[in-house]
């Protein structure tokens, strides 16, 4: 591979309902369980709302029920960490199957953006009794702690700007991008670009790459970048430079401003990647020490707003990559689950992983469906699978959708992946299908269909054997398409990459299949107006 907490940022005016202050029945033992809907953001064609469940009783509340109805002019357009359903204006939200039980005192978070302005809900229950109090369900008038409906909030205007889109994809498909920290440097590209490019409304998640995992514990990857990087006027999200003396810089407050901006985004921060995944062995040794620091980085007070959640990008467990890990089977679900028991039921964990889908491959050495429960997706990392690091070929797609006479290697492609996970009990819908939005390439080919020899790596910008598609589609358009992608020989440089096109057929696949949207490595790879994912998001629906 190329690649060397939730505390979400409630911005701008907030207005807290307690609409639920519910006696509890004897199973959830004595005390009450309230539900809280707090308007994080409101911009009057959306909004976005915030619930808690807060556990009052002395007893774990091991489910939940919540049943409301919204007013006029106002609907339910995507929902995260609760399963959502609709009738007309009546909704039903229960909880995720991954979702732990609430301990007594605790509280758990989940959320929705709305088309219209917020509006409190009204009629609301949780597991049937009436949440303003006693035993019967309220009447259509809200509570009286509820502000009215039907005038606007008396709290000040939000101080951030509004946001320039309404979220995306309505169906709940995730379109995730990984934002590379070292990108600010030779490569020139900055969170700005997200904005200015028309990703950043066509993104559900952005992964941050990559944190360290030092010594078996998460570790700042580069401080500069990360937090120290002073910004322009003309080069920051907002048009507003920063000051030497601001607490926060670099790319995570930029980070910061890109939310404030397009509300329905979440940034979750990627650790380990091809360089950074030693640690991982130590980590796997003692996994709650590691998640205990991971937690205490993700959410340091400097940053805590800025990211959504975790994720695990070790490459390999229990298999060899830069290093061999001989740590088990059961190493990857162990790390997973002391994460998910640190951050708690409401933050994000996800992993990238292997797509070796062959016979007795990296898959097979890990048991990935064992920690699918801990994990809110994961992301088989279909693409790299040939490449020049052989450096005589033969010449094969690095990011084949199917097999095809002649691959080089059975189970090097994505469909096997996917159906190999799905076969160990992995969720289709907890499946991203991964797109590489650069090519790999040979030099000395003289054969244009796939299997020729070559002499080596074709000469690339940044690195020998690789390109970005915003380089390729100009200096070597595709001639020819191979197993759902496609190919291009130029001189005696041979290529493979994906299109506008191949990634449309990529996303009917992943619709056909029921996965859970695609991700792709990475923003700066794509052309300055985002057509590689607008192909994701187009083809996904």
């Amino acid at each position: 591979m190329k690649r060397s907490l939730r505390r979400a940022l409630w911005a701008g005016a907030v207005v807290a309902v307690t609409v639920a202050a519910v006696p509890v029945t004897t199973a959830f033992g004595a005390g009450t369980v309230t539900t809280t809907f707090t308007k994080a953001q409101d911009w009057g064609t959306g909004h976005e709302t915030r619930v808690t469940v807060t556990n009052g009783s002395s007893a774990t509340v091991t489910t939940w029920r919540i049943e409301f109805d919204l007013p006029s002019g106002t609907t339910i357009s995507s929902a995260w960490d609760a399963d959502v359903t609709s009738s007309g204006n009546h909704y039903v939200a229960v909880k995720k199957s991954w979702a732990g039980g609430i301990a007594p005192g605790a509280s758990f978070s989940w959320g929705y953006n709305g088309s219209g302005a917020y509006k409190a809900p009204l009629n609301c229950t949780i597991n049937g009794a009436a949440c303003g109090g006693g035993t019967t369900p309220p009447t259509t008038t809200p509570p009286t702690t509820t502000p009215p409906t039907t005038t606007p909030p008396t709290t000040p205007p939000p101080t951030t700007p509004p946001p320039t889109t309404n979220p995306p994809n309505p169906g709940g498909k995730k379109v995730v991008g990984y934002f590379a920290e070292w990108g600010v440097y030779g490569r020139n590209y900055h969170v700005k670009n997200i904005q200015t490019s028309g990703s950043a409304a066509k993104l559900t998640h952005i992964l941050y790459a990559f944190g360290n995992t030092t010594g078996g514990r998460c570790a700042i990857g580069d401080s500069y970048a990360d937090y120290d990087k002073a910004y322009t006027a003309a080069e920051s999200v907002d048009g507003v430079a920063d000051t030497w003396d601001q607490p926060l810089r670099g790319s995570f407050n930029q980070l910061r401003k890109l939310k404030q901006l397009n509300p329905h985004l979440k940034v979750i921060w990627s650790f380990g990647g091809w360089t950074w995944s030693g640690g991982f062995t130590q980590a796997a040794q003692n996994p709650a020490a590691f998640a205990e620091s991971c937690y205490n980085l993700v959410e340091d007070p400097r940053w805590a707003d800025v990211f959504d959640g975790i994720d695990v990008d070790w490459e390999y467990p229990n298999a060899c990559g830069l290093s061999c890990d001989s740590s088990g089977p059961n190493a990857f679900k162990n790390v997973i689950s002391a994460l998910r028991s640190k951050f708690g039921s409401s933050a994000l964990v996800t992993a990238a992983i292997t797509a070796d889908g062959s016979n007795g491959g990296k898959i097979d050495a890990t048991d990935y469906a064992g920690a699918i429960g801990n994990l809110n997706w994961l992301m088989p990392m279909t693409y790299d699978y040939f490449g020049a690091f052989a450096a005589q070929g033969p010449t094969a797609p690095h990011s084949p959708l199917t097999s095809y006479t002649g691959i080089p290697q059975q189970g090097f492609n994505s469909d096997a992946a996917i159906q190999k996970l799905k076969s160990k009990g992995v969720p289709a819908n907890k499946l991203l299908l991964g797109i590489g939005f650069y090519g790999r390439g040979w030099t000395g080919v003289t054969q244009a269909a796939p299997g020729g020899s070559a002499t080596g790596a074709a000469p690339g910008t940044y690195e020998a054997g690789i390109e970005d598609y915003k380089v390729l589609k100009n200096t070597c358009p595709a001639t020819g398409t191979v197993a759902g992608t496609a190919y291009a020989k130029c001189g005696s440089n041979w290529w493979s990459y994906d299109t506008p096109s191949t990634i449309n057929g990529k996303m009917t696949y992943a619709n056909n299949q029921g996965l859970g949207g695609a991700f792709f490595w990475e923003l700066s790879g794509d052309t300055s107006n985002g057509e590689l994912i607008g192909a994701i998001k187009g083809g996904l629906g």
